[in-house]
């Protein structure tokens, strides 16, 4: 019975924060009201406020999510790793609500009142620890600060993603992607390893 009830609590938080995705994604943080978000996860009201306890942090739900929906994809390892994962967040930014609306509330936390970085820290250090086990496997020059390489991906990611959102609703996204690890890949790995990494973006469609 305990168990029955602890898979139900789970199952009705996820509802609630796909749905509060999917109404922050259309609305923004501003536009988004906690009632609309009921009706969209079809709960109670008891229910929302039991698993959250206001808007601001469901926001923060949302917008912590976005490594749970890139990283159990990914099967490679070292440098690859670190670029398919940037491959990966390309292509589910256009298709994953939930990853789609992480993004805009942590782009857009000006004038709501909320001032988060976490989600930005989060996959630095994410970045990071793959980055740091690709050095020490000789996959990435010793040359290299990870944690500023890390830091530089986040950034321009960030970055990319807001431009490529602007001329073509990023639907050139992989693409510039791809153009960026062109340019950063001589400069970060050995030639060798920078040679041998697989910049097929298609395959992650």
């Amino acid at each position: 019975m305990v168990k029955l009830q602890q898979d139900r609590a789970v199952k009705t938080r996820e509802a609630i924060v796909r749905g509060a995705a999917e109404v922050f994604d259309q609305y923004g943080y501003n536009g988004a009201s906690v009632n609309r978000i009921m009706q969209r996860a079809g709960v109670s009201q008891g229910a929302m406020y039991f698993h959250f306890k206001s808007k601001e942090e469901l926001a923060r739900a949302v917008m912590n999510a976005q490594p749970d929906t890139i990283v159990p994809r990914l099967d490679s390892d070292g440098l690859q790793r670190i670029v398919d994962m940037t491959f990966v967040w390309a292509w589910q930014i256009q298709r994953d609500v939930l990853l789609r609306a992480g993004v805009r509330l942590t782009n857009e936390q000006d004038g709501t009142g909320m001032h988060d970085a976490s989600p930005y820290v989060d996959w630095s250090r994410i970045l990071e620890t793959s980055l740091t086990e690709a050095q020490d496997e000789g996959q990435v020059n010793e040359s290299v600060d990870v944690r500023q390489f890390a830091e530089l991906l986040v950034s321009a990611c960030t970055g990319m993603q807001m431009y490529a959102k602007a001329v073509s609703d990023r639907q050139d996204l992989p693409d510039r992607v791809v153009a960026m690890w062109r340019i950063l890949l001589p400069g970060v790995a050995p030639a060798r390893i920078a040679a041998s990494i697989d910049l097929n973006v298609r395959r992650f469609a």
